[in-house]
């Protein structure tokens, strides 16, 4: 894929913007195919090599964000024979010229890969301790909840969902008190069904967590030495800080401000590319066939399929089953979501926190399960059975506009 440059004039890099999970991983996998292609990563952050699944178990480790990291930029930038632009804010996506802007500075590409990942979710609260609402979604977030918590002992998370209930574990083993606030009725309510939410969260509760569900927080306001929250329903509780876990967006603004096509995620085809020449998207950005999927398997699936490609080896990506093993230890959860939209019906067994609850088409196929408790160990077996998440393509498809 490199182009023919005039005598002396130095080849335009491969550019990836973000270096969280799909951008670092990404540079490894080109790295093991290519080891000369000039190589530059724009990162807003501070560049330190980390993985974002641990984010939800460092209370429990009790680890620091330092404890947490695994390499700063520099060592980074040699081990990937790379330059890493830290602290770093791309402004504008150029691609009709190839180059990106930094604020007023113009930057060269040969193929641009959009890694930055997803963002989250803001829900607004009245009152005057907004400044005690934390986000968690990278290292940065961590290190300055983990600084504000020091000290303090009650928790409130917003949100019951999967990070949500990962970090109630987490911080209930660290020795907070916790309550969660959601207005869905059940936990997990886009993964489980009730019989799986109802032992996940009777295991949280077996640590001291409180719940209230069905309700929104609506205000939070400093009261003496600790804030006050007070919920649609009108309940007021007492907390330290909270937690904000109500879900993430793919980031898209700079890629539909340069004309690309977006839907949940940026729009890509079966090879990551972008509906513009030489710009692809990989990681909780991308919308790969219709499917934004925010977890580690299908991001590993898309940087090894997008490494070939970008080394000359136009590669589809493809995802078998992807299990998604949440991070709840006091009673393991393994989920394997069926597809939006499928036909088909819950069947479930077992007693306690042991469920075994499997979604099956009207012929009796698999198209999905839950599994806590003991049987998470029948996953493997399970796995077997469920059809592959994106199929295999007898011939790729391409958003490239008609010629």
């Amino acid at each position: 894929m490199n182009e023919s440059k005039s005598k002396g004039e130095p080849a335009a890099p491969l550019v990836i913007i973000g270096t969280g999970l799909a951008g670092y991983n990404l540079a490894r996998e080109f790295r093991k195919l290519d080891g000369e292609t000039p190589l530059l990563l724009i990162t807003a952050d501070d560049g330190r090599s980390y993985s974002k699944p641990m984010l939800s178990t460092g209370f429990a480790m009790n680890k620091e964000a330092d404890g947490l990291g695994m390499a700063m930029a520099g060592p980074m930038a040699i081990q990937l024979n790379a330059e890493i632009r830290t602290h770093t804010r791309v402004t504008r996506l150029d691609p009709a010229n190839r180059r990106v802007w930094i604020g007023n500075e113009p930057v060269p590409y040969r193929d641009l890969v959009i890694a930055w990942g997803a963002q989250t979710i803001q829900v607004p609260v009245a009152g005057d301790a907004q400044d005690a609402v934390f986000p968690i979604n990278d290292l940065l977030d961590y290190g300055r909840f983990r600084e504000a918590a020091r000290g303090k002992r009650r928790v409130l998370i917003v949100g019951a969902g999967l990070i949500g209930c990962e970090f109630a574990n987490d911080l209930l083993h660290g020795g907070y008190a916790v309550e969660l606030v959601a207005p869905c009725e059940q936990i997990m309510p886009s993964l489980l069904p009730v019989e799986a939410a109802t032992a996940v969260q009777r295991g949280l509760e077996s640590l001291g967590a409180r719940f209230h569900l069905g309700s929104v927080l609506e205000r939070l306001d400093r009261h003496e030495e600790a804030l006050e929250a007070q919920l649609s329903d009108g309940q007021r509780l007492s907390c330290d800080l909270v937690v904000s876990a109500v879900g993430l967006r793919p980031r898209t603004e700079l890629a539909a401000a340069a004309g690309l096509a977006i839907n949940r995620g940026i729009n890509v085809d079966r090879q990551l590319q972008t509906s513009a020449e030489h710009v692809y998207a990989v990681g909780d950005c991308a919308e790969v066939g219709g499917l934004n999927l925010l977890y580690v398997m299908p991001l590993m699936s898309g940087v090894r399929a997008l490494a070939r490609t970008l080394t000359g080896k136009p590669t589809s990506v493809t995802y078998g089953p992807m299990p998604i093993t949440v991070k709840t230890p006091v009673c393991p959860l393994v989920v394997s979501p069926p597809a939006v939209g499928s036909e088909g019906s819950w069947s479930v067994e077992g007693q306690g926190n042991d469920v075994k609850a499997l979604f099956l088409a009207s012929d009796g196929s698999l198209l999905g399960y839950a599994l806590t408790g003991a049987a998470v160990q029948e996953r493997l077996a399970l796995n077997k059975l469920l059809p592959p998440v994106l199929a295999e393509l007898p011939e790729v498809l391409s958003l490239k506009p008609a010629e």
